[in-house]
């Protein structure tokens, strides 16, 4: 049977009674003043359906507000299909695709996806910590200039300025616990005080960090327990369980999801993306994460993460 023949992604009462089991377990949570339980159903003829009344502070409210989906007209079994859909494809699914796929305008299907985004975003935590290892690296993504490895080619040839080639592109800084999970961020520019900032609010300090032969690296390695690194210049891409080959996986798949599925981001809603491929790799199906829990988790996370269309244009 196919996922989408779920009762939940069929009407919208049904998506109605999904979420709230799925997001108030112990009782509806009133999202005004925070109770737990004590409300009632208002019955009305002119009341939506899903609508309760806090006994607390007296306010209305149903298991939308608060959300990024509060004063959706979208039915709300359609942006379950949404969350699904987006959850469970590997590189992405672009708005065109979800917008045919739907039966919603190009517009709103944008409009969605950026939302899904939104409840996608990691509530943090430390990586590494007991001598784990977390790799750390950096890529690139804008212009057609190439890779890190054609930018160095070049270098060495002497027909590339690098470092103005660099400046035209987004960097992406990413770090990555071994079989763990990953934080990446969109920085302004690769430079010291951007890497220090990621590593120390993302890493703990116990860690084994691995790296490239990165100049960057070498101070802000001495933070930490232990400092591994590779050197991608001579060729050596592994030495014993030194390398930085999971991270570069990482943006092997980020990548090819963002030139494949996406073609076209703007600078300004880089991270969001960036946010997506690091939801779904946190999540995915080497650490026995099902699709549908993986939309469940998404679904779980919608609360207070309002996206207005707006707000998303302001950063345009």
């Amino acid at each position: 049977m196919s996922a989408l023949n779920q009762p939940q992604f069929k009407t919208p009462e049904a998506a109605r009674s999904y979420l709230e089991a799925l997001r108030w377990p112990n009782g509806a949570v009133c999202p005004h003043c925070g109770v737990i339980g004590d409300h009632y159903a208002l019955q009305g003829k002119a009341t939506r359906p899903g609508v309760w009344k806090c006994h607390a502070c007296r306010e209305q409210f149903s298991v939308t507000v608060g959300t990024v989906f509060e004063k959706s007209k979208i039915k709300l079994n359609v942006w379950l299909q949404a969350v699904f859909l987006l959850c469970s494809s590997k590189k992405g699914m672009s708005s065109h695709q979800l917008h045919r796929i739907l039966g919603v305008t190009y517009k709103t299907a944008w409009f969605m996806t950026h939302r899904i985004r939104e409840a996608m975003k990691s509530d943090g935590g430390m990586l590494g910590g007991g001598g784990k290892i977390v790799e750390v690296d950096e890529t690139y993504f804008g212009n057609k200039e190439g890779s890190k490895a054609r930018i160095r080619k070049l270098k060495r040839q002497g027909k590339h300025r690098g470092g103005a080639a660099m400046k035209e592109k987004n960097a992406i800084v990413a770090l990555v616990e071994r079989e763990g999970q990953v934080r990446a961020m969109h920085v302004p520019s690769v430079t010291q005080e951007n890497l220090s900032a990621a590593l120390f609010r993302n890493m703990a300090t116990d860690s084994h960090l691995m790296t490239d032969e990165s100049t960057r690296y070498w101070n802000l390695g001495k933070a930490f327990d232990q400092h591994s690194s590779v050197n991608h210049a001579r060729k050596e891409y592994a030495r014993g369980n030194v390398t930085t080959n999971t991270v570069e996986g990482f943006f092997s798949v980020l990548k090819r999801g963002l030139i494949g599925t996406y073609h076209h981001v703007g600078e300004n809603h880089l991270q969001r993306y960036v946010e997506e491929f690091s939801f779904r790799y946190n999540n995915r199906t080497a650490l026995g994460v099902t699709d549908a829990e993986r939309a469940n988790k998404a679904l779980r996370q919608i609360g207070g993460k309002r996206l207005t269309y707006r707000r998303i244009n302001e950063a345009a």
